[in-house]
């Protein structure tokens, strides 16, 4: 069994509005050296094979065809041992 943990974020030059509040919300708290914030999404999944060769071709696969939006999001995986 083995798993894949997947990190989307809006590519560079994206606006990111939630970035944005959250910077805002932590400037209003104090916070002034935070400069930029940019909001992601972590995906865990776990996955009934054991050929890590395989199971990276279908995460990337799944990140192509549903997980990212190419036009705006980048991403990146880690295959792990469950």
């Amino acid at each position: 069994m083995l798993k894949a943990q997947v990190h989307v974020m809006l590519k560079k030059g994206i606006f990111d509005p939630q970035g944005q509040a959250v910077m805002h919300g932590l400037e209003s708290v104090g916070f002034q050296t935070v400069k930029q914030v940019r909001i992601g999404k972590v995906i865990e999944l776990s996955l009934d094979m054991t050929d890590k060769t395989e199971a990276d071709r279908v995460v990337n696969d799944m990140c192509d065809q549903m997980l990212a939006n190419p036009i705006v999001e980048s991403y990146s995986y880690d295959i792990l041992e469950a």
